[in-house]
């Protein structure tokens, strides 16, 4: 696994024959040793997937797509033509990875929203299953992994009634804390509105803070801070002010010259 991740994920970067690897590591993970099934799982999903470099912004934490500009410097192909093959080899293998969803291991039920959010296809069947397993979820990391799937797929194909949905989990205390966090992060991921006092007073909370370690293995939130602190860094960033250009002024004006 080791060697694959090298070789297929280098140093965060997606390479043009990993979209060829795609079917047979969902094979491996579908019928392979239960053991390696997560840590497969995840390497398709960020196959699939735009180099992250610690994005947990509002327009970056649920961010797929890369740069049309990025070349892959081995194949010289665009990293978003691989990207865009991994996630339809997703697509196509849909009746392998949906089981996955019940596997009996939280880490794989985790991993597998992950990947089910990369699909490009069939989108209502996709979101459906993750709302049916979301609703008898027990694990704190899976369920906000579901969330965070339902929100990645709401997102690309804008969607106006998610960020409702989510607002209604965020904003409903009789639901489990995680449920709020997750759903938090996939309002302010969804909506453009600033964030509401009630929602940073919520997430800024020293109750919601005890969440930090436990959702850190939340694949979204480890890629912003492998660290352990994914969760705080993207709160932070993504309740903190917008500061216009025109306040920090050009760098490179050095003023007017003599």
């Amino acid at each position: 696994m080791r060697q694959l991740w090298t070789s297929l994920h280098h140093q965060g970067g997606t390479i043009a024959v990993g979209a060829l690897a795609v079917p047979f590591l969902l094979r491996v993970a579908a019928t392979g040793r239960p053991e390696l099934r997560a840590h497969t799982l995840r390497l398709v999903a960020e196959i699939g997937r735009c180099q992250h470099m610690g994005d947990g912004s509002r327009g970056g934490l649920l961010q797929v797509a890369e740069e049309p500009l990025m070349i892959d410097g081995s194949t010289m192909c665009p990293v978003d033509w691989t990207i865009q093959a991994a996630r339809q080899a997703v697509t196509d293998d849909l009746p392998l990875i949906f089981p996955l969803l019940s596997d009996p291991d939280p880490e794989v039920r985790s991993v597998t929203a992950y990947v089910l959010a990369a699909a490009t296809g069939e989108r209502p069947h996709v979101s459906s299953a993750l709302h049916a397993r979301l609703a008898k979820e027990d694990d704190a990391v899976a369920r906000v992994s579901l969330i965070l799937a339902i929100a990645q797929l709401a997102s690309e194909h804008q969607d106006e009634h998610a960020p409702k949905w989510a607002r209604d989990l965020w904003s409903d205390p009789g639901r489990p804390p995680e449920v709020r966090i997750g759903a938090g992060l996939a309002w302010l991921c969804l909506a453009t509105d600033p964030a509401p006092d009630e929602l940073r007073a919520f997430l800024d909370d020293p109750d919601t803070r005890q969440y930090d370690g436990l959702l850190q293995p939340v694949p979204w939130l480890t890629w912003v801070d492998r660290t352990g602190v994914g969760l705080r860094s993207c709160i932070d960033d993504m309740l903190k002010p917008s500061i216009p250009a025109t306040v920090l002024g050009d760098p490179w004006d050095e003023g007017p010259s003599d």
